[in-house]
């Protein structure tokens, strides 16, 4: 038993799922789950600062934008 739910319970959900989304479309909604999680870990776990120093790439990219317009 795993949180209170059974094997019935869990088979009767499985059997509406197949029902309500088809076989078809279940590798979808497993997909679109598990990108959906791994996002939501990612924005828990980065810090709240955003690093807004300019770089090397950034400082290159302003120069040939003024190089440009010269």
């Amino acid at each position: 038993m795993i949180g209170g739910i059974g094997i019935w319970e869990m088979l009767i959900v499985l059997v509406i799922v197949l029902v309500i989304f088809g076989a078809n479309k279940l590798p979808e909604i497993g997909g679109g789950m598990g990108k959906a999680i791994r996002n939501f870990r990612k924005a828990t776990s980065e810090p709240d600062e955003i690093d807004v120093t300019p770089g090397k790439k950034t400082e290159k990219k302003s120069e040939e934008a003024e190089k440009k317009d010269s």
